[in-house]
C-alpha cells in the first residue's frame, strides 16, 4: 500500500507529536543560521520540500525572509500546491515551488550552491547507501560557509554518528546534532570546503519510505 504523504501532514498539526517537535527544532535552526548569514541575497533550496512547513513560516517572519530566493520541490501535487499557496499568502514571491523528484540533481540547477539546504524527512526514507550519496551531493549542493539542514530518527540501529562521519568526510562542520535522549534527529552541518560542480543528470536517492524499508 503507498503512503498518503498528503495525508502524512496531519501529525504535524498535533502538538506533542514527534513530527510537531522536530519541526519547531528545524525552524529554530533555520532562523539562526538566517540571523548569522552574511549580508546580501541569499539562495535556499529544499529537497522532498513537502508542504513547505519548515521553511516558508520562518521566511514569512524572519527579517531576512525577503533576502532569500528559494526553490522547493516536491512530488507530490497536493502537498506542492499548500507549499505554493503559504508562500503567496506570506507574500514571498521570492519562493518558487516545483512539482518533481526532489532526488535529481537537474532540479536545482540555476540556484546552486546555495546559502540553505534543506534535507529533512529523507534520510529516514532511503538506504544507507543512499544517505551517503545525498551527503556526497550536499557538497555541489551548497555554498561555501552554507548550512544544510537534515533529520533522521534516533531509533536502533542508530545512524546519526555515521552521517555526521559522512559529512565530515565531505567538508562539513557539525553546528549542532541532536541527542538521542531529544526523541528527534535534527542535524545541521556548515560547508568549510569549496562548491563542487553540480553532477548533471543524476539521480541522488530512491525514495522508498520508512515502512517499506523496515517491514520490505
Amino acid at each position: 500500500m503507498t503512503k498518503d504523504w498528503y495525508a502524512w501532514h496531519t501529525d504535524y498539526d498535533q502538538p506533542d507529536s514527534a513530527l510537531s517537535r522536530r519541526l519547531a527544532e528545524v525552524r529554530d535552526r533555520i532562523a539562526e543560521a538566517l540571523e548569522s548569514a552574511p549580508p546580501g541575497p541569499l539562495r535556499a533550496i529544499s529537497l522532498c520540500a513537502g508542504q513547505g512547513r519548515d521553511l516558508i513560516p520562518v521566511l514569512a517572519t524572519h527579517r531576512r525572509g525577503r533576502d532569500v530566493t528559494a526553490r522547493l520541490v516536491e512530488l507530490d501535487p497536493r502537498n506542492a500546491e499548500v507549499a505554493r499557496r503559504a508562500a503567496a499568502e506570506a507574500g514571498l514571491t521570492g519562493v518558487q515551488v516545483v512539482v518533481g523528484d526532489a532526488a535529481l540533481t537537474d532540479r536545482y540547477a540555476g540556484l546552486v550552491p546555495a546559502d540553505l539546504v534543506l534535507a529533512c524527512g529523507i534520510f529516514g526514507n532511503i538506504t544507507d547507501a543512499d544517505i551517503r550519496a545525498t551527503v556526497r551531493h550536499c557538497a555541489s549542493l551548497c555554498a561555501t560557509g552554507g548550512t544544510v539542514f537534515w533529520t533522521r530518527h534516533r531509533r536502533e540501529p542508530d545512524l546519526v554518528p555515521a552521517i555526521c562521519d559522512w559529512f565530515a568526510e565531505e567538508g562539513f562542520a557539525p553546528v549542532t546534532v541532536s541527542s538521542p535522549a531529544d526523541g528527534v534527529g535534527v542535524g545541521v552541518h556548515r560547508f568549510s570546503g569549496p562548491p563542487r560542480p553540480l553532477e548533471p543528470g543524476a539521480a541522488m536517492f530512491e525514495f522508498i519510505g520508512y515502512d517499506r524499508l523496515t517491514h520490505p
